[in-house]
């Protein structure tokens, strides 16, 4: 038990350092709201409020760029120094753990205001406001735990950028599919039967990267 608890805290710790990090460089953070609101607004000059497929899928497609500029930077940004002296002060398991769980967070904040600012300028042609939002909230940590993952494995590579490119895409295809098609029962008068089972898989899905980053994670550290 005390060595539960003790888990726990360290956990937090590093999670608190990302978030004070976080709360010094406000740049960042504003810098993404920025591009939301630009990239939404540029949407409703140029189409105005689009039908229910369209409005679901640039929805998706945004918040897929939101989340390569705002999680795929954890890992990128940490320098070999800093890496270092995390690593001697530090488990791999606690580090990868508050990792995810930061971005996780960021991502669920990410994913409100961007339908907050997509309900405002685009329409509300949501049935269930409610349920999406729950949908797009469990999308945007889906998206964090695979770029957190992925950017783990490229910071330690020559070329980061490429690596995520090339082992992201089928990650991310299926996933994002997966997504739109679970956000499509928000559309619909009814609820449709069959939700339960997408999000099953979704959620499987996510327990699958979080076991991949526990068990290859410490392998990277070592590097």
């Amino acid at each position: 038990m005390q060595n539960m608890r003790e888990q726990i805290n360290n956990i937090y710790t590093l999670l608190k350092k990302d978030l004070l990090l976080e709360f010094r460089q406000q740049y960042t953070f504003f810098g993404i709201l920025l591009y939301i609101a630009s990239t939404t607004f540029v949407i409703y000059l140029t189409m105005g409020q689009p039908d229910d497929k369209v409005w679901n899928g640039l929805f998706w497609v945004i918040l897929l760029f939101i989340c390569i500029n705002a999680v795929a930077r954890s890992f990128l940004q940490e320098g070999r120094g800093r890496m270092l002296y995390f690593y001697t002060i530090a488990s791999p398991i606690h580090f990868i753990l508050s990792k995810l769980i930061y971005n996780s967070i960021l991502m669920v904040l990410m994913s409100g205001l961007s339908l907050l600012l997509f309900t405002l300028l685009l329409g509300n042609p949501l049935q269930h406001s409610l349920l999406f939002f729950g949908i797009s909230c469990l999308g945007g940590i889906s998206l964090s735990l695979v770029f957190s993952f992925l950017a783990a494995i490229a910071a330690k590579a020559q070329q980061p950028s490429a690596i995520m490119a090339i082992l992201g895409f089928p990650l991310i295809i299926p996933q994002i599919l997966l997504l739109m098609r679970i956000a499509n029962i928000a559309f619909a008068d009814i609820v449709q039967n069959g939700l339960p089972q997408l999000v099953g898989m979704l959620a499987g899905f996510d327990i699958m990267i979080i076991a991949l980053a526990y068990i290859l994670f410490p392998f990277l550290w070592k590097d």
